[in-house]
């Protein structure tokens, strides 16, 4: 026996699989898990306050910010209101040529993204991958060492933009 689920005929077990598939998507979707190596962090600063503090602290550490998202941004140009957001993308080429050293392909993985969000009490949280997780993957000791530097360097950067330090 046979059963159409969209279009597409499957056999009873199959599509009852494909149905419980079909009905969790939303929920996970909704809540996704963190990869593996993801750091959230609450901020004691609000978030529009951290958000103008990370740039100076960023540069205090010689780094540079290549990029940055704006959802909340983008959805007030729809006329929507979400929380406030920011991807910011960063790094510094004194780890750059580091990094292309011990391996081209690793390339991929710089620059370094931090997501801040504002919370429900209008507070920052930020959410990155730990550089450990994302260069140690490679399995190259240079990379390794750079990414636990680079870990220690995102908990003093994130130490500066909550002090407000410039």
């Amino acid at each position: 026996m046979w059963i159409n689920l969209s279009g597409v005929a499957m056999k009873p077990v199959l599509a009852i699989f494909a149905l419980l598939v079909l009905l969790a998507a939303p929920a996970a979707a909704a809540n996704p898990q963190p990869y593996s190596g993801m750091v959230t962090v609450e901020i004691e600063k609000p978030f529009k306050a951290f958000v103008k503090a990370i740039r100076p602290a960023l540069k205090k550490h010689k780094f540079n910010i290549v990029g940055v998202a704006c959802a909340n941004c983008a959805a007030k140009s729809l006329g929507k209101t979400i929380p406030g957001n920011r991807v910011i993308l960063f790094f510094a080429p004194r780890y750059a040529v580091r990094m292309l050293a011990a391996s081209t392909a690793a390339g991929i993985e710089a620059p370094i993204r931090i997501y801040v969000t504002e919370t429900a009490k209008g507070m920052a949280e930020v959410t990155y991958r730990l550089p450990s997780h994302v260069f140690g993957a490679y399995d190259v000791e240079d990379l390794t060492a750079m990414g636990k530097e680079l870990d220690a360097m995102m908990t003093t950067i994130l130490e500066s933009a909550v002090a407000g330090t410039k």
